[in-house]
């Protein structure tokens, strides 16, 4: 599998990025500067997290607009696997990529600590290594994680089986109580149509080593160089 990282002015999760990709690939992934006109040949495409320039006017509406992202829409379109987290699932909606928004918390807080997610859909390239209704743990950090959309898309979402991750308790509740940010139906992570560009929240390339404190999100980095290799 050959991969590559897209870097943005602002963001800092980075280089957590390439190195729990690099966990599971054996090798670092290219990093690949938001100036860039071309991207190498790649099979995955990671859009990290961070605050890309500074955040201002909404999350992820200059990035979306970086001359990569150009050609990260035309890989996604061609199959290229896409993965965005945090701030990269908020650039992947500004750039069209992926339905809804990404709203400020309900409680209007930022949010860093660990979360639960419930794995809802487990047979994807990025999620088959999980198992369906399987609780796992990945870090959040993030001001603007409240994933909204209306009733149509959302019903959407749920037939296609678009949605990957759902926030949760410990013992797999999902509910209000649970729900760390508003976001509808407790959504952490949904996927395109075509199952190519998965978006999500909670940061699964921060527990990829068990000196980090486990390691639930390396499954999804193996199970993409098992598909991809």
């Amino acid at each position: 599998m050959k991969a590559a990282v897209i870097v943005f002015p602002g963001s800092n999760c980075d280089r957590d990025m390439m190195v729990g990709i690099e966990h599971s690939l054996g090798r670092k992934p290219e990093m690949v500067w938001h100036k860039e006109t071309e991207l190498p040949d790649v099979d995955f495409i990671a859009v990290p997290g961070g605050f890309s320039y500074g955040d201002y006017l909404r999350c992820g509406a200059m990035s979306a607009h970086s001359p990569i992202m150009r050609e990260v829409v035309k890989k996604a379109n061609q199959g290229v696997r896409i993965l965005g987290v945090c701030n990269g699932f908020q650039i992947l909606t500004e750039a069209g990529l992926l339905p809804g928004v990404l709203m400020r918390n309900a409680k209007l807080r930022f949010i860093c600590k660990d979360a639960h997610l419930k794995v809802e859909n487990a047979e994807t390239e990025f999620t088959n290594k999980y198992k369906a209704g399987q609780i796992v743990r990945f870090p959040v950090a993030h001001h603007d994680g409240n994933f909204f959309t209306d009733d149509e898309t959302l019903a959407a979402l749920e037939g296609n089986g678009q949605v990957a991750f759902r926030y949760c308790d410990v013992t797999g509740t999902v509910d209000d109580d649970s729900n760390i940010n508003g976001s509808r139906n407790n959504i952490a992570g949904i996927l395109n149509e075509k199952k190519n560009v998965l978006g999500m929240m909670p940061h699964p390339e921060r527990l990829c080593d068990t000196q980090l404190g486990g390691t639930d999100g390396k499954p999804m980095f193996d199970a993409l160089v098992e598909a991809l290799s």
